[in-house]
This record gives C-alpha cells, sequence and structure tokens, in this order.
C-alpha cells in the first residue's frame, strides 16, 4: 500500500509542475494566440494586448473594469476588443482580482508582459540579445558554489542544442536566395562576441568539472559549427554587397530575377523618362587637336616627308562639293515631305525597324548638308509604347526651312 501510494503521489506531483509549466508558457504568449490553439496572423491582434497590458501596468493594484479596458481600446472594433479579452482571459494573463462570482474588476499576469518584452527583442536580432543574456547568466550560474554538476551539464546541453540549431539555420540561408539572407542579416551581428563568450563559458565548466568532458566536447563542437556558418554567410552577404559594402543595394540576383519575371509594360515603365539622344557637345577646334596631340600614342610617331623644291600655289579653289550626293539627299527630302513643309518623324517611321532605321539616317543627313533647305527638330518627351514599333518614341518634325 505504502508503494502504490507513494507512486500515486509521485504521479499527481509530475503532472502538478507540468501543469504549472503549462500555465507558464500560456501566460507569456497569450499576447500572440488567436485562441487557445493558434498564432496570431493580424499584428492588430497583437497590439490590442499591449495596449491592455500597459493599461494594466498604470492602473496600479486597483486593475481595470470591463468598461475601463473598452475606453483604453476604443480605437479598436468592438469584435477584435471582445476576442483579444477573451484568449487573454483564458490563457490567464488577464484574471480577476478575487476569485468570486460576478467579478467587475481584473488584472494583467506579470509573466504575460515578460513574455511579450521577449517577443519584442527577439524582432530586433533574430535572438541575438537573447544569447548574449543566455551566456551571461551561466556564467554567473558556474561561478555560483551552489551550482551542482547536472545544472552544468543541463545548461551546456541547451547551449550546444541552441547553437546547433543555429548553425543550420545559418547554412540554411547560406546556400539559400541573397534576399532572404539580407533579410536574416541581424543574425550575423556580433558573432565574434558571442563566440568568445561561448568559449569561456565551456572553459569554466571544464575546469571545475572535469568529469563533464564529454558534454563539454559536444558544447565546443556546437559552438565551431557556430562559429563556421557564420563566417560562411557573413563571406556571402559580403560579396552580394560588391565593392562599395552597402547592403541596401539590391543585389544582381534581384535585378535578373526582374527581368526573366516582369513583363513587357513593366519592363518598358522602367525606362519611361529617360532620354537616350543626348546632344553633341561643342569642342573648340583648337582643343580637340590639343588632346589629340597629347593623347597616348601606341606606336611612334613617323617623321614627315621632305618638301618639294616647287613652291606651294596654296588651296584650290574646288571645295570638293558633292552635287549627286546633295541632289538624292533633296529627293529623299521631297518624298517625305510630299509637298509638305512640315511632317512628324513618327509617320515617316512608321514601317519596319530596318527600313526605318535607313530613313532616319537619310534625314540625318539632309539635317546636316550646309546647302540643303531643310532640318529635324527635336522634343525633350519620351512616350513609351509597348505594343508598338519603335517601343521608345521622341516626338520630332522633319521640316522646311527656305527654297
Amino acid at each position: 500500500m505504502s508503494t502504490a501510494s507513494e507512486n500515486a503521489a509521485a504521479s499527481l506531483d509530475d503532472v502538478l509542475v507540468g501543469e504549472a509549466v503549462l500555465g507558464v508558457y500560456r501566460q507569456m504568449f497569450a499576447a500572440l494566440a488567436r485562441d487557445s490553439g493558434a498564432v496570431v496572423d493580424d499584428p492588430e491582434l497583437v497590439d490590442v494586448a499591449e495596449t491592455l497590458l500597459a493599461a494594466f501596468a498604470d492602473a496600479g493594484e486597483d486593475g481595470l473594469s470591463r468598461e475601463q479596458m473598452r475606453y483604453v481600446c476604443r480605437r479598436y472594433p468592438p469584435e477584435v476588443f471582445e476576442n483579444r479579452l477573451r484568449v487573454l482571459k483564458g490563457l490567464g494573463a488577464v484574471r480577476e482580482v478575487f476569485p468570486k462570482p460576478n467579478q467587475l474588476r481584473y488584472r494583467a499576469s506579470f509573466t504575460s508582459v515578460v513574455g511579450l518584452m521577449f517577443v519584442r527583442r527577439m524582432m530586433l536580432d533574430g535572438g541575438q540579445s537573447e544569447m548574449h543574456r543566455l551566456l551571461a547568466l551561466e556564467q554567473l550560474n558556474v561561478a555560483d558554489p551552489r551550482m551542482t554538476p547536472e545544472q552544468a551539464r543541463d545548461g551546456a546541453d541547451g547551449l550546444a542544442r541552441a547553437f546547433r540549431l543555429w548553425s543550420v539555420e545559418l547554412v540554411t540561408l547560406t546556400n539559400g536566395t541573397i534576399e532572404e539572407l539580407r533579410e536574416q542579416a541581424p543574425k550575423l551581428w556580433g558573432t565574434e562576441e558571442i563566440l568568445v563568450r561561448a568559449e569561456r563559458l565551456h572553459g569554466a565548466i571544464l575546469r571545475r568539472w572535469p568529469q563533464l568532458d564529454r558534454t563539454c566536447t559536444d558544447l565546443r563542437a556546437a559552438i565551431y559549427a557556430y562559429g563556421d556558418a557564420s563566417r560562411r554567410a557573413a563571406a556571402r552577404l559580403s560579396d552580394s554587397a560588391g565593392t562599395t559594402r552597402n547592403l541596401t543595394l539590391l543585389p544582381p540576383e534581384t535585378w535578373r530575377t526582374f527581368a526573366r519575371t516582369a513583363s513587357r509594360e513593366d519592363l518598358a515603365a522602367v525606362l519611361d523618362g529617360f532620354v537616350f539622344d543626348a546632344a553633341a557637345p561643342w569642342h573648340e577646334p583648337s582643343a580637340v587637336v590639343t588632346a589629340v596631340e597629347d593623347g597616348p600614342r601606341a606606336t611612334p610617331p613617323r617623321p614627315a616627308p621632305p618638301r618639294p623644291a616647287v613652291p606651294d600655289t596654296g588651296l584650290s579653289g574646288d571645295t570638293g562639293s558633292d552635287t549627286a550626293a546633295a541632289d538624292r539627299l533633296r529627293d529623299i527630302a521631297e518624298q517625305v515631305l510630299r509637298g509638305r513643309d512640315r511632317v512628324a518623324v513618327e509617320d515617316v517611321l512608321a514601317q519596319d525597324w530596318p527600313a526605318a532605321r535607313r530613313i532616319l539616317a537619310d534625314l540625318s543627313s539632309v539635317h546636316l548638308h550646309p546647302e540643303l533647305p531643310y532640318r529635324l527638330v527635336w522634343s525633350d518627351d519620351l512616350t513609351v509604347r509597348p505594343e508598338g514599333t519603335p517601343t521608345w518614341v521622341s516626338p520630332g518634325w522633319f521640316e522646311r526651312t527656305g527654297t
């Protein structure tokens, strides 16, 4: 009978301990629960819980009534508030001040506030600060003379498990897309400091409890695996930033993905508003001659041939004008104008691109010929036409300037 009673008592104690642990977990993550078995998927629901917990902290020992809680959360819809309050009460984050029927005042759980603060810190750096705190706490525990070898073994096993999972996650990020690695970049901050602290803790445990050498070996292997994974992830992240080391710039993989997956309208919209035909700069002839003379030469200059003994008669009166070329360009200009004084270039180019390219080259030659009374006039606008040919059109006119 005594043995059966002891077994029943032990089982009952185990159940009570398990319920206590579950109760703490429920209170810690009540703010993140949509109901008793699911996590919220709307940030507004977390804001309601945080607003309520802040109001309870200001209310003091008297707590808040249901009407006061609704007034604090008045900017949220009534159904959202009622759902949040029901979940917080069900998980123990909000409780009655006195456990009696028709209770009108409530108080908040300290564990829920601490859990929400923990989650906020996890959002900032992905667990870096919590790992620093955990290593510092374990270092203090190792220095405590009341700590037992069993407690030290449990702490070392927990740290080894955390470092293994961390290294696996970093390896996965390194082998994945660069976009995801950039999003998780805070997990690579302070790596060297964490390694130094972890190795210092490992040495302290091994010096005080030499019998934990196997546990310390596992911890040291997990620490080294984390160090190697973090360095490889940091190297890839640094390579993706290029020579600028600017992580805010989009990596080349993102541009290639956009070029492969974007529609023609999106690709055309990227260049909307850009003018590619910039005006040619004007340089003084003397500056051009100086630049040519001062420029590097691939081969040494050849000596000038000797001058003839006959006197130089000067330049010829023939300027070398090509009347046949001028006549051909004049015929092309008149065919384009067809008796008009002005025509839009866009209408002239409304044909296949090879032919349009040739006629545009001829019109440019007409415009540059000093003896022909025609010119090309361009505007500063640029029209994007994904379905047309050519795709980008700058409005211009070919017009007659005289007779």
